[in-house]
């Protein structure tokens, strides 16, 4: 009987695991996925999943397991931008940066999260709320300045804004120091 990578990924509350639950879930789908042709990509799809990002610990151990070499596991996983090696927050904001959005006031929105929200670009919130990234596009150009935060797109964004918007999202009120309005 074969597993799915959805069932296994997706089965637990992987918050509530241990480390050693988190990996011995990822052995499971290692040991049903490294015998198929470019199955690295799922598999580390699915340890990110369970475990929330991938270390370099966690790297040496899928190639360990998978018999192959940890520098191809890296390469992969540096390559591809929705592999993260540090641990994301609760929520990711995405500020788009492309042309119409920093033309539009994009970089004023950038200055407000990271004033608001206390949090650097490629960091994550202290209490581990927001993880705060610039992304090139979102194709959302006539909707500038853009951003994402999970899968919702917010268009029109300001800094005058972002407080309401922030606030949409569990906990969030906690991390805004005084409002956004700048």
């Amino acid at each position: 009987m074969s597993l799915s990578l959805e069932k296994l990924a997706f089965e637990h509350d992987h918050e509530s695991q241990t480390d050693e639950e988190k990996y011995a879930e990822i052995a499971q789908v290692i040991e049903s996925y490294k015998d198929k042709e470019g199955s690295l990509i799922m598999v580390l799809h699915a340890a990110q999943e369970i475990y929330g990002y991938l270390p370099p610990e966690l790297q040496e151990f899928i190639a360990r397991k998978m018999n192959i070499p940890v520098s191809e596991i890296h390469g992969v996983v540096s390559f591809y931008s929705f592999f993260s090696t540090q641990k994301k927050g609760k929520h990711t904001i995405r500020m788009c940066q492309g042309t119409a959005c920093y033309v539009r006031g994009g970089q004023k929105v950038v200055d407000a999260i990271k004033r608001n929200l206390n949090v650097e670009v490629g960091c994550t919130t202290e209490d581990g709320q927001f993880t705060f990234e610039i992304v090139r596009c979102i194709g959302a150009c006539g909707l500038a300045p853009a951003i994402m935060i999970d899968d919702d797109v917010y268009k029109q964004v300001t800094p005058a804004k972002l407080k309401g918007i922030l606030s949409l999202y569990e906990d969030a009120e906690e991390n805004i120091e005084g409002g956004a309005d700048a």
